[in-house]
């Protein structure tokens, strides 16, 4: 998976949790909690939905690392190679 097939899966799963959040315009390097409205709930739905979906595990203490949806991808993409995009779950 790319890391543009990672940014276009956190964008899918935050739609899945904040339904209601306008994600067009969100950049690549601003702080996803700065752009869109998401508590700490939040976050952690988007990291048991990464282990839903992909089985990739994210450790507490790596949780800094997906603040921006380009750290996302840069984080996520060594444990997201070779796997196949689930996107609209």
């Amino acid at each position: 998976m790319t890391k543009e097939d990672i940014v276009l899966v956190i964008k899918d799963i935050i739609a899945t949790i904040a339904p209601d959040e306008e994600l067009s315009g969100l950049t690549l390097s601003d702080p996803l909690r700065e752009q869109i409205e998401l508590d700490s709930m939040d976050f952690l739905d988007i990291v048991m939905e990464l282990r839903k979906r992909y089985g990739v595990v994210v450790p507490e203490e790596d949780y800094g690392q997906l603040a921006s949806l380009e750290s996302c991808a840069n984080y996520l993409e060594p444990a997201m190679a070779g796997k196949e995009m689930n996107i609209g779950v």
